[in-house]
């Protein structure tokens, strides 16, 4: 029986239980919740830099947007204030559609 011990989505374990498997969970303290979202971050994270097709990078893109949906919920926040925040700061200082490259900075 294989050992997961990761958050997973909410309509994981039904899947599993559908395919015949019973699945082991609980349901996490918000303290363990915030340090398993975070950890799954860097999960997706790790995926979408191993992903070798843009379909790929795309389903893993909406995973991370996903957790940014639940880390905003958790900071007494939406996505679309984080949306409102992110287009501030484009607006004071841009994007990251030149990609331009800093090599250094001399005084």
């Amino acid at each position: 029986m294989p050992t997961y011990n990761k958050l997973v989505r909410d309509k994981i374990p039904q899947i599993i239980k559908d395919s015949g498997e019973q699945p082991i969970t609980k349901i996490l303290g918000e303290e363990d919740y915030i340090k398993y979202l975070k950890e799954k971050s860097y999960e997706e994270l790790d995926e979408y830099c191993s992903a070798e097709t843009n379909e790929e990078a795309v389903e893993e893109l909406a995973d991370l947007l996903e957790i940014m949906h639940a880390l905003a919920k958790h900071n007494g926040s939406s996505i679309q204030e984080v949306e409102a925040v992110r287009k501030e700061k484009a607006t004071k200082r841009g994007g990251f559609q030149e990609k331009i490259f800093l090599i250094e900075v001399k005084e």
